[in-house]
């Protein structure tokens, strides 16, 4: 079916209004499986983009939530990461959606996020964007890296600016273990002197990974540092 739900496979129905006439964007999801993509509201961490609101008194830090402040704290990581913005809540059906996506090589779903990232990147001001990268273990496992197959769909030409020096998932270590093995990237084009770089992500969970990345280029001589991501785990 031409005109049918990406996840889903059932029939998008078009709701008529004075936005859909003028827009161009097509929609990809039906309205079911859109509806459960929950956009961040509201007060958020200043740093991390995590809801503010979702947090218990003792978890937040004045603008920031706990986890932003212990970094901030850290001089070896104050102001690496300039700050993140995430578009979605990490919750189970977008979880499961990019789980189909990217370890199931539905390449395809990549199409539902085109127009909130597209509206995302023109409020945010940067001279060159760089995905996080896969290492070469995974890249062969996947068949793509899910953060350069997203910039391709909305015909963003990204720059492969950093490798990964190691396979290990970073998810699945403690804090102390992700500090320990600081040397995941390596930079391999130093074309970042002077420049704002952003960083592209699917999904921020504890903010190592890409800090391990923003600190490379910083002391490569970019200017700053921040990053994009679809989800706020």
């Amino acid at each position: 079916m031409e005109n049918s739900c990406l996840y889903c496979a059932g029939e998008i129905v078009e709701v008529m209004s004075w936005c859909s006439i003028f827009s161009k964007e097509k929609s990809f999801l039906c309205v079911k499986c859109e509806s459960q993509l929950e956009k961040i509201k509201g007060k958020r961490c200043r740093v991390c983009s995590r809801s503010l609101e979702t947090l218990p008194p003792e978890l937040i830090k004045g603008e920031v939530c706990f986890d932003c402040f212990r970094w901030e704290s850290d001089p070896k990581w104050q102001g690496i990461l300039h700050n993140n913005t995430s578009i979605f809540y990490y919750n189970d059906f977008l979880k499961d959606y990019l789980a189909q996506y990217k370890y199931r090589g539905d390449y395809e779903l990549a199409k539902s996020f085109t127009p909130h990232i597209k509206s995302c990147l023109k409020s945010l001001h940067f001279d060159i964007i760089i995905p996080i990268p896969l290492s070469k273990k995974r890249l062969y496992e996947r068949g793509f890296n899910q953060s350069t197959a997203l910039l391709e769909k909305l015909e963003v030409r990204p720059s492969n600016n950093l490798s990964r020096t190691h396979s290990e998932k970073q998810s699945k270590k403690s804090r102390r273990e992700r500090l320990v093995k600081e040397q995941v990237f390596r930079l391999d084009e130093s074309n970042v002197e002077g420049k704002s770089i952003l960083l592209f992500d699917d999904i921020y969970t504890t903010g190592t990974t890409l800090r391990q990345a923003a600190r490379i280029l910083k002391v490569a001589g970019a200017v700053e540092v921040s990053s994009l991501t679809v989800a706020r785990g």
